[in-house]
């Protein structure tokens, strides 16, 4: 038998690992039923209290997960969202939302009391909002790191790693292959002879050539490509880790130093969220992310480029040691409030960056309108969280019970 899946087996493989890591958690199913989000906010008389905010470049799917350090193509390290599958033109609030009701199901599952989401959805409130104000601006110290806290812990530890980490995680020993197993599966002479021919495409090129700081005439080498199983709402959709090097054109024999890096290869979709009524998008999915990305995500947007494989619109980037995301086991009431409150100013400086200053100020007049009586927050936002907690936790609940009972009959 086979230890690695064959591409015939992808798609079986993929739908059971995908349902069951929606199975793992409440947090999880969030995480992994963006669609679901989407479809309350079709039908629920909440949803419509959300105020309709400027039509912005907007995450849409900002949950926990698809937030964390992100290098520039310098190395320079800042906290921005990581993931831009969703990404579309639309209305901020939902991204506020969407990383609201992933914390507070983060927090539910850390055994945390009601309390502490009401505290946490005040701090979101608080910090989303300051984003907007004539004295913010887009530098990274307009967000201050909290202290002691998972999002710090997560920061520096990416911060400290360097290509050898990467490549002792996805290069199998001293030679440039990338080891195929559990995460990196065999591809078809066809899938190969697809990503070399996205690797020349002028805009992917570019990439890789700027990425290396490469003269345009470089060589550029494969050295080697696998399926990449990677992801919880994209399991099934196509993805590669392209191990690629690069060296100098003048360099004929082959003496100097070749520059060895890997690039991240996915399939792009439409997005489920919604876009704002009356805007034009981008003609490709794959289009919609990159602008998405360099509107939202400068650390990534430098580093990303659409292109097309096999019939499908896909986005290529440039893998980084320090592109980590955030994963919580368990939050202490403290760390809960305090990243709360950090990773709302990170969304707020993301939306922000697309206003002008009349725009921010019109934005932020109508969220602190909406403040509650007795809940220092916007009262559409905890209605919307209580409700949304409500639904997903049924959801899981009946997830749960479908997989087992599936479980079963398979066995």
């Amino acid at each position: 038998m086979s230890k690695y899946t064959e591409p015939q087996e992808r798609q079986a493989v993929l739908t059971a690992t995908r349902q069951l890591k929606m199975a793992q958690s409440t947090h999880a199913y969030v995480r992994g039923n963006t669609a679901r989000f989407y479809q309350w906010l079709d039908a629920s008389s909440v949803a419509d209290a959300i105020p309709q905010g400027p039509a912005i470049w907007i995450c849409g799917d900002c949950h926990l997960g698809n937030m964390g350090p992100l290098a520039d193509s310098r190395g320079e390290v800042a906290m921005q969202i990581r993931d831009l599958d969703q990404t579309v033109i639309g209305n901020p609030a939902h991204d506020l939302v969407r990383l609201a009701l992933s914390l507070q199901t983060a927090v539910r599952g850390s055994d945390l009391p009601g309390v502490v989401s009401a505290a946490m959805i005040e701090a979101m409130a608080d910090a989303y909002e300051a984003a907007f104000l004539p004295e913010a601006d887009d530098a990274p110290a307009a967000v201050p790191e909290p202290e002691s806290t998972v999002v710090r812990v997560v920061r520096r530890r990416a911060m400290r790693r360097r290509w050898k980490h990467l490549a002792r995680e996805r290069i199998a020993d001293a030679r440039p292959t990338i080891p195929l197993g559990r995460k990196y599966w065999p591809i078809t002479a066809d899938e190969r002879a697809a990503l070399m021919a996205l690797m020349e495409e002028p805009a992917v090129r570019h990439l890789a050539m700027t990425a290396f700081d490469s003269p345009e005439d470089s060589v550029l080498t494969i050295h080697d490509a696998a399926y990449w199983r990677k992801g919880c709402s994209s399991l099934g959709l196509v993805r590669y880790a392209v191990l690629v090097g690069i060296r100098d054109r003048d360099d004929e024999n082959g003496d100097g130093r070749e520059r060895l890096g890997l690039m991240d290869v996915k399939e792009a979709v439409a997005s489920v969220a919604p876009h704002a009524p009356g805007v034009t998008m981008p003609d490709t999915p794959a289009d919609r992310v990159v602008a998405g990305a360099r509107a939202l995500s400068p650390n990534l947007g430098e580093r990303i480029a659409a292109g097309t494989m096999l019939g499908k619109s896909v986005f290529v980037r440039e893998l980084m040691p320090q592109d980590l995301k955030i994963e919580v086991e368990q939050f202490s009431r403290k760390e809960a409030i305090a990243s709360a409150r950090y990773l709302a100013g990170v969304v707020g400086k993301a939306h922000a960056r697309q206003m002008d200053v009349s725009t921010r100020a019109e934005w932020h007049a109508t969220l602190a309108d909406s403040h509650g009586p007795t809940l220092d927050a916007p009262r559409w936002l905890w209605r919307a969280v209580v409700e949304l907690a409500a639904l997903h936790e049924a959801g899981y609940l009946e997830h749960c019970r479908a997989y087992a009972l599936g479980g079963k009959r398979a066995a």
